[in-house]
């Protein structure tokens, strides 16, 4: 992190970079839809709010948070990567979501990958956990691409979630 607490990270095809503002509408339009049931949703405006102020405010609480995935080469937002933790979350969570009409081209498993690495080596994290709902196929194929495994025993909020662990190598 930097003195500012903002951080960016790049791959070959995705820049990571912290929310703005103008984030928010693309957020709450994918909070909105069903495609958020696997998060507890579909979520109301106040909500959507509440949770990007959540992923926004992680970097100041606990030296890590939420990130925009952007394409390197048009800078267009393709959706958000992030390590959520505090009360609801059991253990740090590796998170990702893409926005509609950008799913199977491998932004989230790039972003997640980029993102676990930038934790494992910053962080000094042992491992991370994915919460997943049993039905998020696209999920869970991210955090197997990932090397992630079932962890049965790993705590959740949500007793129905798979948990994907991943192992700082």
């Amino acid at each position: 992190m930097s003195e500012t607490g903002a951080i960016t990270i790049r791959t070959e095809r995705l820049t990571l970079r912290m929310p703005e503002i103008g984030d928010f509408e693309a957020y709450a339009r994918l909070m909105a839809s069903p495609r958020s049931v696997g998060m507890g949703g579909p979520f109301d405006l106040r909500v959507a709010w509440g949770m990007f102020c959540h992923d926004v405010a992680l970097w100041q609480l606990f030296g890590h948070g939420a990130l925009m995935i952007d394409l390197a080469e048009t800078g267009e937002c393709v959706g958000q990567v992030g390590i959520n933790h505090g009360p609801l979350f059991p253990a740090k969570e590796l998170g990702w979501f893409v926005y509609d009409g950008y799913e199977g081209r491998g932004y989230a498993t790039e972003a997640a990958s980029a993102l676990r690495s930038w934790a494992f080596a910053t962080l000094k994290l042992p491992s991370l956990v994915s919460y997943i709902a049993p039905d998020n196929a696209a999920s869970i194929a991210v955090a197997e691409r990932l090397g992630a495994r079932l962890d049965p025993a790993a705590p959740r909020t949500d007793p129905n979630d798979l948990v994907y662990r991943h192992l700082a190598s």
